[in-house]
């Protein structure tokens, strides 16, 4: 039997005021207009208290109340961050005492090396891929080799040997790379590498021992580095981990990272994860902002390196020094 409808009757409803419904959006969030020549930290306080402005605000005040309670503030990066011409804002922030460790792919130690011996960097694939030259360049190849032995017979690790290659090796370059200012600054600076994913692993010099030795080395550090990314007192600040344009290796590593630390004992309650990328990834959204934090201690920042790193870094100096130079 099929059955019959018939219009329901609105005049049945039941309204009440808006004065009693719960809201979402409200006069107080809206946009200000800041005035001409408003610092940066003006423009911040100016924008819309919605999604990636409060993200955004949320990540910049970590970092400020981890630094001024002495906690690290990590940088682990893909190679985007270089390929977009990142570098600088980076090592600015290396010097200035605000990032205090990195960690990268290597990926990224390659195009910082790269940069730093020739000036530039990034072939393009889609050209050298097809004729056997992809990722044959000699220099960049016994570069890695000679480092992956140096970080594992003098057990300083991947990004240190980098570093100190890159700093000390007489490179024309040498200023623009974050190895070299990590090296500088005595801060550590860990390569994480996955054999095979590198156009280095392709040469006949390329030792799997030494590679896999030094980036081990680079791995047990960074555990180091998240374990004191607690608060140094009961209800203080905790370190920072951004990840920033990496979308599977380093999420993995913090991760693991956190289980060491926690296994040994540490607490991170008070530690704040941020991950900045042009897309929202499965892996660094699990392994970085949902996973490892607290609630509300995860932040996630949607948008291109080359916009958000420059505004990240001028908003982070001008909350710490009020607007001074």
């Amino acid at each position: 039997m099929t059955k019959r409808y018939e219009p329901i009757d609105p005049s049945r409803l039941k309204t009440f005021s808006i004065d009693e419904r719960g809201h979402r959006v409200a006069l107080e969030a809206m946009a200000k207009l800041p005035l001409a020549g408003a610092s940066v930290s003006e423009w911040l306080d100016a924008l819309p208290s919605f999604l990636g402005a409060v993200e955004f605000r949320a990540v910049v005040d970590a970092i400020v109340a981890a630094r001024t309670a002495d906690r690290p503030v990590v940088l682990a990066m893909g190679g985007h961050v270089v390929k977009v011409g990142c570098g600088p804002i980076v090592i600015d922030l290396i010097e200035r005492g605000i990032v205090t460790a990195l960690a990268m792919n290597g990926a990224t130690a390659i195009h910082d090396f790269e940069l730093a011996c020739a000036g530039q960097t990034s072939e393009d694939v889609g050209d050298t891929i097809r004729d056997g030259r992809f990722g044959m360049v000699g220099e960049t190849a016994r570069f890695f080799a000679e480092a992956a032995a140096l970080g594992a017979q003098e057990e300083i690790g991947l990004g240190a040997a980098v570093g100190r290659m890159v700093a000390e090796g007489g490179l024309p370059h040498a200023d623009v790379s974050m190895m070299a200012a990590a090296h500088r600054a005595g801060i550590p600076a860990t390569v994480h590498v996955a054999v095979g994913t590198d156009t280095v692993h392709m040469h006949a010099q390329a030792d799997g021992a030494l590679v896999g030795q030094a980036t081990m080395i680079d791995f047990r550090l960074a555990c180091s580095v998240v374990a004191d990314l607690g608060a140094a007192n009961l209800g203080g600040a905790g370190g920072v981990w951004c990840n920033v344009g990496s979308a599977v290796m380093l999420p993995e590593v913090f991760l693991k990272a956190v289980a060491v630390a926690r296994n040994l004992g540490v607490d991170l309650d008070a530690m704040v994860t941020a991950n900045f990328d042009m897309m929202g990834q499965y892996r660094a959204r699990l392994n970085v902002v949902q996973r490892p934090p607290r609630p509300g201690h995860g932040h996630q920042v949607i948008g291109h390196h080359e916009i958000l790193l420059p505004l990240l870094r001028q908003a982070v100096i001008d909350r710490l020094t009020g607007g001074k130079p």
